[in-house]
């Protein structure tokens, strides 16, 4: 009989950059829905989904012998990942829900960390505002990979059987259409490459941002912050479209 034992796995040289308390990134997504939240539907389906079987996902960070950051497996009570709010989050009427969520997420972004004791992840279910906010550890993944697994736990609105679908933008070639580097050509890359790499260093070692009235001084990561948001008409994302060869905008509607 052969036992099999789970060993700690290292962060990655990314993943340890994130969780330094000097960065400590924690990616805040908002979505707003137009029902009001099922709770116990949206914790079902985040339950079954991939979410939880992902080994990012259902391990804790600990700390070695030495002090290096470490993944170790840890059985998901999905409950833990969840904070519901009922009420609203003013009390002022003349306040809309996006202003108060962008409140929320302001707090959230500067005084909330995530907590060590269960995995990075969480979903803060704001009922009065019918927004969720899903909250990563930068940790676990690059923003594109974490929604991509977020979208594979949504189902289509006008097929609830199908899961979401995504198309890059821009056509690929087949490699038979690359042309053959040339050694001018890699000459010149090589010899650009390293006027780059000169010139980025030297911007380093002897420049440096002017002082500025916003430039803040010691502690300005703990001031208080707002977030704006930026609203775009479709059909002016698909003039900008028709201005680009080969882009794709997709007006699609997704429900969870």
């Amino acid at each position: 009989m052969t036992m099999t034992i789970e060993r700690d796995e290292p962060l990655t040289p990314a993943g340890r950059l994130f969780v330094q308390p000097e960065m400590d990134q924690v990616i805040n997504c908002a979505i707003s829905v137009d029902d009001p939240f099922d709770i116990d539907a949206v914790k079902l389906e985040i339950s079954n989904s991939i979410l939880v079987k992902h080994p990012r996902f259902s391990s804790i960070m600990v700390k070695d012998s030495s002090g290096r950051e470490r993944w170790r497996k840890t059985e998901v009570n999905v409950d833990d990942h969840f904070i519901i709010r009922r009420e609203p989050l003013t009390d002022d009427p003349s306040i809309s829900d996006e202003d108060a969520i962008n409140e929320y997420l302001a707090d959230l972004s500067v005084s909330t960390p995530l907590s060590l004791t269960k995995p990075l992840w969480e979903f803060h279910l704001l009922l009065a505002h019918k927004c969720a906010v899903l909250r990563l550890h930068h940790a676990l993944g690059d923003g594109i990979s974490l929604m991509s697994m977020f979208l594979s736990c949504c189902r289509r609105a006008d097929d609830p059987n199908l899961r979401p679908t995504s198309q890059g933008i821009g056509t690929s070639t087949s490699s038979s259409n690359h042309k053959r580097l040339s050694l001018k050509k890699l000459m010149k890359m090589i010899w650009y490459t390293l006027v780059y790499v000169i010139e980025f260093g030297l911007r380093s070692l002897w420049l440096k941002d002017k002082k500025t009235v916003i430039s803040g001084g010691a502690g300005v990561e703990l001031w208080p912050r707002k977030l704006a948001t930026a609203k775009f008409k479709i059909d002016d994302m698909k003039t900008v479209k028709k201005a680009i060869s080969n882009a794709v905008v997709r007006d699609r509607s997704y429900s969870i």
